[in-house]
């Protein structure tokens, strides 16, 4: 029985506008681990890239990534999504998005005690996770393969 009525609209909006916000961070901050990198540990402007770092997993992942969760939540039981192949597919890769953003928090904490454990190159590659993982939960929504 649905519980949300007129809302639903709004909160599958909702929804998708801050999923567009995880991935434009998502997106970003391997590109700032890059040039993070680069910089020596303890200069100036390593300081700045720690900040810029943390304000954008304080401002902008962190929060998407809840609402996120929460509007999601609410379309899978508006629409009973657990019976359907397809929100399970997605379901997993959600999970795995979420837990990349985990690590990316992770990671960024390293940097800021100067650690600098991968290399720019697998750094480059790790940007590659977000893109690959949403097209496959948009196909998965979209064409509902099974």
């Amino acid at each position: 029985m649905p519980y949300l009525g007129a809302a639903y609209l709004w909160v599958k909006a909702a929804h998708v506008i801050f999923v567009i916000f995880l991935m434009a961070g998502l997106f970003m901050i391997p590109r700032f681990f890059v040039y993070h990198q680069q910089c020596a540990v303890g200069s100036d402007e390593d300081r700045k890239w720690i900040d810029r770092e943390r304000r954008l997993l304080k401002i902008i992942l962190n929060p998407s990534l809840t609402l996120v969760w929460v509007f999601g939540l609410m379309l899978m039981v508006e629409i009973g999504a657990w019976h359907f192949g397809w929100f399970h597919l997605k379901l997993l890769f959600v999970l795995g998005l979420s837990g990349y953003h985990g690590w990316i928090a992770g990671y960024a904490k390293k940097l800021a005690r100067g650690q600098r454990p991968l290399t720019e190159k697998q750094l480059r590659l790790l940007n590659e996770i977000p893109g690959a993982v949403a097209a496959i939960i948009v196909v998965a929504v979209i064409v509902k393969p099974f």
